[in-house]
């Protein structure tokens, strides 16, 4: 077909045109569906628009159809049959008569997602009405998951995404419930990047810490960490501090640390998802390479960068070597990641639980704080307050289903 030879559109009906709205509503069964339109195609009606959703075995199907030739004559044998068809499948059907198709949605579209552990009734009540509070509207809602959390999403229009999710961000930490707000359009699905903070986000522990308890000076790291958190020391002062307190341990605790690691729950199900979604994942630590390297070998990660412990004749020195990975750098990181996988930071994702992954955080195109503390919490776009790093990916639109079906595809 060339260029000038475009098949014609579908017809959309003007607002003063007649519509007639079918709703059909009861138990679930095959062939509802092609029941409904094969009954309606007796009428040479054209679809304007459908919506079908089963909950618990309870179908709900609205049809917007044009309203038949032959005016209100017409009119009534569609109904009746459309009735009588309904009762013989032991259904309720609903015929409601109009003019023109949906109103338009309002500009400003966002998705706003929302995990609970449990979700109560009295937070999605809350949720909703900030929603109206700001000028949006909600279009249409449906479930993500309902394990290991309750994730349902909200589509939004009639207010900006930004004004929506100051807004949603206080109620969330009134109710308890996780928040995320993103922008709708395109870019949601185009191909993006994620970098994590590893410490107590990727991984349960804190690397430092497993070295320390092989050196016997876990209550001295212990105390610079402490002063660290009271502002007495900056990163790059504490991982110094910290770090020379594990010279002269053997080179081969690296192995026994390594064995150590616990992965955070949902961590493998979160990386296998992404990567099967052809997205690139990174992680940036103020930990150790001698861990990260490991750590993207065995889960396939896309890039990696942390710091590292300097070694000679077999023995740890005390100190690192090359650049420090600390609050700025992790930012700084992210950019080059991006630039490497050649992804718009837009389109990126930071996720991180520490005061030094805030600069990263804030660079990201969606920053997500997890488990994090109330300063990150209160800073970062979005937080997950659940231990499961998999919920992570309902924040980005993927369902429980297509997780699965991962999975099995493995």
């Amino acid at each position: 077909m060339s260029a000038s030879q475009t098949s014609p559109a579908t017809p959309v009906p003007g607002d003063d045109e007649p519509t007639l709205l079918v709703k059909i509503f009861g138990k679930d069964r095959p062939g509802i569906t092609a029941g409904l339109f094969d009954t309606l195609a007796a009428y040479a009606v054209d679809v304007v628009d459908i919506e079908q959703v089963v909950t618990r075995g309870r179908i709900t199907l609205c049809a917007l159809v044009t309203a038949p030739e032959g005016g209100g004559h017409a009119e009534g044998e569609l109904r009746a049959t459309v009735h009588s068809w309904a009762e013989s499948m032991r259904m309720q059907a609903e015929i409601i008569s109009g003019r023109g198709d949906n109103r338009p949605r309002g500009t400003g579209r966002s998705h706003v997602t929302v995990l609970g552990h449990p979700l109560t009734a009295e937070s999605t009540a809350a949720i909703a009405a900030r929603i109206t509070g700001t000028g949006g509207n909600i279009d249409r809602i449906f479930r993500l998951a309902k394990y290991p959390v309750t994730a349902v999403e909200f589509a939004v229009s009639g207010t900006e995404t930004e004004k929506l999710r100051t807004a949603l961000a206080l109620e969330a930490h009134e109710r308890g419930v996780d928040v995320a707000v993103v922008a709708a359009g395109l870019q949601r699905r185009a191909q993006r990047l994620i970098v994590m903070d590893v410490d107590s986000t990727l991984i349960q522990d804190e690397v430092i810490e497993l070295f320390a308890a092989h050196a016997g000076c876990e209550a001295e790291v212990a105390e610079v960490t402490a002063r660290a958190m009271r502002g007495e020391l900056d990163f790059e002062e504490s991982l110094h501090a910290r770090v020379a307190l594990l010279a002269g341990l053997d080179e081969s605790v690296v192995d026994k640390v390594r064995a150590e690691v616990r992965l955070t729950p949902g961590a493998r199900t979160l990386i296998r998802t992404l990567k099967r979604l052809g997205y690139q994942v990174g992680v940036v630590s103020g930990g150790f390479t001698q861990v990260t390297d490991d750590l993207q070998e065995r889960l396939g990660l896309d890039f990696a960068s942390a710091n590292t412990l300097e070694v000679a004749d077999g023995k740890l020195t005390g100190r690192v070597t090359g650049e420090i990975v600390d609050r700025a750098g992790k930012a700084r990181l992210l950019r080059r990641f991006a630039a490497e996988a050649g992804v718009p930071l837009a389109q990126t994702v930071a996720i991180g639980d520490g005061a030094n992954d805030l600069d990263m955080l804030n660079a990201a195109g969606l920053g997500v704080a997890f488990n994090a503390k109330p300063v990150v919490r209160q800073a970062a776009h979005t937080a997950v307050n659940v231990p499961f790093l998999d919920t992570v990916l309902y924040l980005l639109g993927v369902t429980r289903e297509e997780v699965e079906a991962a999975r099995t595809h493995e």
